[in-house]
């Protein structure tokens, strides 16, 4: 729905772009569905609604403006995702197993 400009310019005559989680069933987590436009938030509801979960699929769904999403940079891989290697307390020798629990 953008218009073009008469400089070769787009105008952006769209509403803004919000992300759709789902739910599939009570208890289960939520996952990423699609991306809706929608003018505010109750009709990002509603058009999520009708798009993700006609078929029945979902039973909760979550709405987000892409705008608030924040998210990490690939060129954070190194610092931001370094495993806990010096955080001995995260290593699964501490813990004992409770009896029937398998462990892998």
């Amino acid at each position: 729905m953008s218009s073009s400009l008469g400089n070769g310019a787009i105008a952006d005559s769209q509403w803004p772009l919000w992300e759709v989680f789902t739910q599939g069933a009570h208890g289960e987590p939520f996952e990423h569905a699609g991306s809706i436009h929608a003018a505010d938030a109750e009709h990002a509801l509603q058009n999520a609604r009708d798009v993700y979960t006609r078929r029945g699929e979902a039973v909760n769904l979550w709405v987000v403006p892409t705008t608030a999403i924040v998210a990490s940079a690939p060129s954070d891989a190194g610092p931001f995702f370094d495993p806990g290697n010096d955080k001995a307390y995260r290593h699964p020798q501490f813990y004992i197993a409770p009896r029937g629990v398998r462990i892998f």
